[in-house]
């Protein structure tokens, strides 16, 4: 049976998708609280779901024939077609994948790093020990369990803090930091684990409910409501519901009312799922002194990266998507000012076999390469170490390529959350688990 928190914290997810807006003008609430401090940051987290392919996101240029040999003309990509960069921390040069050609300028600009191999990790782990059945993550290659490992940076569901997302935990030590109650976590994704803490939950723009409208009869409706949410009953769960259903109308009317009334980004963006995901996001970034944020935590995804089958082209057409649409958000940061302040980030389910499949696709695997975006990025490197490209070599957990992580989780997101302004000294009351690994802070942010 749940605990009476687990319940409100089950329910307070339901809520934030459920929560809707009504037309009354609440920006007075706004107004009466005292201005945030000028000090702001933001984090971006776009997942890609499905499990992207980071063979062919980031190839190996150099030694692009041992690349070559294994992928065969199924998954290769012409050596000619690749997106050079140099990596002086790996002494090697690499290819992105074509599709992002947006983004890969950004790349020389110092702009955008790629973060090597990471991956959920119970502990540091070799072949011969994952062989000889040392700890490892709960349920390796399933989707649901990777994706939920990934956003609560734990290595097993059993863990006390797998009910809760590292996003979400972020927000809860961070609270403070914003001068107003509004929601720090925004999610133009559902309500995701990420950004679920024990407090924190994600505010989901664009929710509504229909039979609100402008109109005397829809407007007493809403006042009813409003009067029923507000009865004290006496019963401690039905109180709580009705406090969490109030306060996400009043959340999603304060931002109505400041979108409405606040700057608009002139940047144009794709009209893309993932276009107008990072529209929403950089128009909520343009109206944060208006709801007097300080800090703030998006989500958005991207996908499905699920590819058995057809990869080449289902991946051209997704990374495509998502350099076009990161390039233009980045361009919206430029125009907001806050270039230096916005970082974003990727994460994704897993991996993807080194080996092809027989249906021109590849299976899924385990550690992968992220991208990290922004001004205040160390950009034009590599972070971690980049596996060795070997069936049955030191980094496969069998002989399909399955990458053992070189990096864990928990300390890619540890670096992102301790820039946004967790405390080195509090690091591990976000991520149990990072006093597990060497380097806490992968060092591609200030």
């Amino acid at each position: 049976m749940k605990s009476r928190r687990q319940f409100l914290s089950d329910l307070g997810c339901g809520l934030g998708a459920a929560a809707f807006f009504s037309t009354i003008d609440r920006f007075s609430r706004l107004e009466a609280a005292p201005a945030a401090p000028g000090d702001y940051r933001a984090l971006v987290c776009l997942f890609l779901l499905g499990g992207n392919d980071g063979n062919n996101t980031v190839v190996p240029y150099d030694d692009y024939a041992s690349y070559q040999k294994v992928r065969g003309t199924s998954l290769n990509l012409p050596k000619e077609t690749l997106l050079k960069v140099t990596a002086a921390s790996q002494k090697a040069a690499f290819g992105l994948h074509p599709a992002l050609a947006e983004i890969h300028p950004l790349y020389e600009q110092g702009k955008l790093a790629v973060v090597a191999n990471v991956g959920p990790l119970a502990e540091p782990i070799t072949r011969a020990e994952y062989a000889a059945g040392a700890p490892r993550p709960d349920s390796l290659f399933s989707h649901s369990d990777q994706q939920a490992l990934w956003q609560a940076a734990v290595s097993s569901s059993t863990d006390p803090f797998a009910r809760t997302g590292w996003g979400g935990r972020t927000a809860d030590l961070l609270a403070s930091s914003n001068a107003t109650s509004f929601p720090m976590v925004v999610s133009t994704s559902g309500v995701p684990l990420f950004g679920t803490g024990e407090r924190a939950r994600p505010l989901v723009p664009g929710t509504s409910l229909s039979g609100f409208g402008s109109d005397a009869a829809s407007k007493a409706r809403y006042a009813a409501l409003r009067r029923l949410l507000a009865l004290e009953t006496g019963a401690a769960l039905v109180d709580e519901q009705s406090a969490i259903t109030g306060n996400a109308i009043d959340d999603l009317d304060d931002l109505v009312a400041a979108l409405a009334k606040g700057p608009k980004p002139a940047t144009a963006f794709p009209t893309t799922s993932i276009g107008r995901q990072l529209q929403t996001v950089a128009q909520v970034v343009a109206v944060r002194e208006t709801l007097k944020l300080s800090r703030q935590v998006f989500f958005v995804s991207h996908g499905s990266f699920d590819t058995h089958a057809g990869q080449l082209n289902t991946q051209q057409n997704l990374l495509s998507q998502a350099s076009q649409a990161l390039a233009a958000f980045h361009a919206a940061t430029v125009e907001l000012g806050v270039e230096s302040a916005v970082t974003t980030f990727t994460l994704s389910d897993f991996g993807r076999t080194f080996q092809p499949n027989s249906g021109g696709g590849s299976d899924h695997a385990w550690g992968s390469h992220q991208l990290v975006l922004g001004g205040a990025v160390k950009g034009g490197d590599f972070y971690g170490r980049y596996p060795t490209l070997a069936l049955a070599g030191p980094d496969d957990a069998a002989t399909e390529g399955r990458w053992i992580p070189t990096t864990a989780v928990d300390p890619y997101a540890a670096t992102l959350v301790r820039w946004f302004g967790v405390p080195p000294s509090q690091l591990g009351s976000v991520f149990p688990n990072l006093a597990r690994f060497d380097a806490p802070d992968l060092g591609f942010l200030p």
